[in-house]
Order: structure tokens, then sequence, then C-alpha cells
């Protein structure tokens, strides 16, 4: 592993350990050259997933933009971030057992926003208005009226 400080090939493993949801093995390391110290993380990648854009495009999927967008949801709830990793780790997971590599953007934002419907419901509704574009006040309104409609449906079944 290549120290992000001097750029020596010549780090060492200090302490490993698996993270809470042992989806992944964190390392501590040392660089001896420049005795800097830093984390990595091993995760299981079941495949190389490829994104699918709405106009055609296809990028390789980044896990920590997924991160970025759940955490940016979640930003001053009251959810733990291990709690936001653990949801990140199962969309990847759901999206790399579901066979194809291309994935598209709307199954992504799918899987984020019933993660979060979960999580909290104030993260589910910042994040449908990026991901619904919500371009004035009437498409918050409806997508809560929505919102509660199902709400209610499921307390009455």
């Amino acid at each position: 592993m290549k120290c992000p400080f001097c750029a020596s090939e010549e780090t060492q493993v200090k302490d490993s350990r698996p993270t809470e949801d042992s989806a992944a093995i964190r390392r501590r390391r040392e660089c001896p050259k420049c005795e800097a110290r830093f984390t990595t993380f091993e995760r299981v990648q079941l495949r190389e997933l490829v994104v699918l854009k709405a106009d055609g495009r296809r990028e390789a999927f980044d896990r920590e933009k997924l991160l970025r967008s759940l955490r940016l949801s979640l930003q001053k709830r009251p959810v733990e971030s291990d709690a936001i990793e653990r949801a990140a780790n199962d969309i990847v997971r759901q999206l790399e057992q579901m066979g194809d590599s291309d994935v598209p953007t709307k199954l992504i934002g799918e899987k984020a926003m019933q993660t979060l419907s979960g999580l909290d419901p104030i993260a589910y509704v910042r994040y449908a208005s990026v991901y619904k574009d919500f371009r004035e006040v009437r498409d918050y309104s409806d997508f809560l009226a929505d919102l509660e409609n199902v709400c209610k449906k499921a307390g009455a079944a």
C-alpha cells in the first residue's frame, strides 16, 4: 500500500480488525519512511459494477459517492455513522447480488430511498427532493401527501 503522505511503497500494517458489520477489514498502517499513520479498508467485491446514466453514459460505480449522498441526507440527524456505513454496504451488496454488472442510476436511487425510509423519515424526504428533482413547494406537498397515504394504508393493513 502506497503512503498517501510521501508515496513510499513500504508501509506496514500495525493493526487489523473487522468493521462492526464484518463487511470490511480496517487496517491501521504506518510508513517507516515518514512515520505517518493512516487507515485503509479492505472490502469484498463480488463484481465490478458499472453505472448506466440516464443519458446513456457509463461509469464505474463509486461507493464513496453513494456514501456521500446518504451522509448528506442524514446530516444533523440522529443516525450513527456506523449505521450509515452499514446502509451503504447493504445497498452495494444488493446491487452486486443482482447478477448484472450494469446498474441503472434509477435503481441505485430507489435502493437509497428505500434504505433511508427505514433509517430516518427526514433524510428520506431530503434525498427524495434531490432524486425526484423537486422544483417548487408543491412538489414537496404532493410527495408528503403520497407518503402520508402510504403510511395510513400500511397502518390499516
